[in-house]
Order: C-alpha cells, then sequence, then structure tokens
C-alpha cells in the first residue's frame, strides 16, 4: 500500500495557464478575495500548477488549500481545491449541499464514519453529514457542490487494494472509481506506461485531470506531479512524451458546472 499519491511544494505564486482552442497561451488572472469566479469559463483549456502554489488559510483554522477552480460564494460555491489538514487539525459536523467527492493524497483523513488512508476515494452525496479530522494530518484533493442528486451512493474505495486493469487503449490501465446512471459524471484512476504511444484522448462531454505521479508532456507545455487540467468538451489530449504516470481523471461533470464565462 502505498502512502501518497504526491506531495505539493510551495512557491510563490500558482501557475496557471489557459489554452483558447485556437492553441495560444494566455495566463489567467489570480481571483480577488471579492470576486466569485476562479477558472470558471468551461470553453478554456486551463492547467493549473498546484506545486508551484502557496497555501492559503481557510476558516477552520489548521486547514489550509489550494483552488484551482471557484464559481460561486467564498465559501458555499462550487469549489475544486488541493486541502491540507494540519495533525489533530478538524472541522465541526456539516452537511454537503450538491454532494462532496475526495481522494486522498497523504496522509489519514478521518470522520465518523472511518479513518481513509492515502489512496481512499470519497463520494458523500447529498445528505451526506460528517465531522472531518485527521490525527497525523493529511492532504486531499476535494470538489464540492459539483454532484447534485439525492440518490447518488456513497462511496469509500481503498484504490490501494484494487488492481489495476488494462484499457482498450495501448499502454493504458485503469481504475474505475465511480459511475452511476443517470448521471453522466464517471471518475477512474489512469497509469499512462508510455503516454505517447497511447495516441490522443478524446473528451467531447469534456474532462478535468490531475497528475498524481509523474508527468506528461503535449505540445502545449508539460504537466507535472500536482497539475490540475480541464479541458473543453469536444476537444482532446495528445501526449507527446513517453515516461510514466498516474492520474485522476473526471469526464461528463460538466452540465453539473456553472459556467462563468
Amino acid at each position: 500500500m502505498f502512502h501518497r499519491f504526491f506531495v505539493p511544494e510551495t512557491a510563490s505564486e500558482a501557475t496557471r495557464k489557459s489554452f483558447p482552442h485556437s492553441g495560444t497561451l494566455s495566463s489567467v488572472a489570480s481571483m480577488s478575495h471579492e470576486s466569485t469566479s476562479l477558472n470558471g469559463d468551461l470553453s478554456l483549456r486551463v492547467a493549473v500548477d498546484t506545486a508551484a502554489m502557496d497555501w492559503t488559510d481557510s476558516p477552520g483554522g489548521h486547514v489550509q488549500r489550494k483552488r484551482v477552480h471557484r464559481v460561486g460564494p467564498a465559501e458555499s460555491g462550487q469549489v475544486t481545491s488541493i486541502v491540507r489538514y494540519a495533525p489533530g487539525a478538524s472541522f465541526p459536523a456539516h452537511d454537503h449541499p450538491e454532494g462532496e467527492e475526495i481522494l486522498v493524497l497523504e496522509g489519514v483523513f478521518s470522520d465518523e464514519h472511518g479513518d481513509w488512508p492515502a489512496g481512499t476515494y470519497l463520494l458523500n452525496p447529498e445528505g451526506f453529514r460528517h465531522a472531518p479530522y485527521s490525527e497525523p494530518g493529511c492532504i486531499l484533493f476535494v470538489k464540492l457542490r459539483q454532484f447534485p442528486g439525492a440518490d447518488r451512493r456513497h462511496v469509500a474505495l481503498q484504490t490501494a487494494e484494487e488492481p489495476w486493469h488494462r484499457s482498450v487503449r495501448k499502454n493504458v490501465s485503469r481504475k474505475n472509481l465511480y459511475a452511476q446512471e443517470p448521471y453522466s459524471d464517471h471518475m477512474r484512476l489512469e497509469a499512462w506506461d508510455a503516454p505517447a504511444e497511447s495516441g490522443p484522448l478524446n473528451f467531447p462531454q469534456g474532462a478535468e485531470l490531475l497528475v498524481l505521479r509523474g508527468y506528461f508532456e503535449d505540445r502545449l507545455g508539460r504537466y507535472g506531479t500536482g497539475t490540475w487540467l480541464r479541458i473543453p468538451a469536444g476537444e482532446s489530449l495528445a501526449p507527446t512524451s513517453n515516461d510514466y504516470c498516474e492520474l485522476y481523471i473526471k469526464e461528463g461533470g460538466f452540465p453539473y458546472l456553472i459556467s462563468a464565462d
């Protein structure tokens, strides 16, 4: 069993880039405290190097975060973040309107329902309530208010204990995380043995990716461990590198996102 997916580093500011449909690079401005949108335009391809971001404090005190996407109010909008619990940190009991998704990247995340070590995937649906904490500290990938539907099932999956299954794509293995009819979103982990040899990935419904281990390259850049990408609907990704990497991939989630274009 592994102990971590990645350990983000700290730097002076985030590296954020957006990629318009032409493929030309342009920068994405940092979000001010007054703004209600960060990387909210779903028509743009976005890559955020979370390893180059500073941690910022949350209202929870000993919990910090690196936000890569937000639309709506600062503490109650749709948010995608890397979150860090200091040893002994905790949150009071709370609900999760429109659900919560967590991938434990490092350490042990806990609540009254169990202890969740690195590699654990959690989907907490609407109506789920918990009081999270971490005794040793942990780092999480978290998505909030992006999973409407009271009949979604609760998922707690120890991915480290799951075998890799060979994909139909060459040199690719996968571990399925979540899919449920009639919802369009589906999540998985993928391992790319030789990305360039696997061919392009087409995303008719758009996609989000998080590099968990290693890196890959395409004609627009290099994406190391901790990089979050969002690919617009109808676009594709064509890796040009052949080094091993592991990724979280989510497809079909755009219908549940508010676009701030």
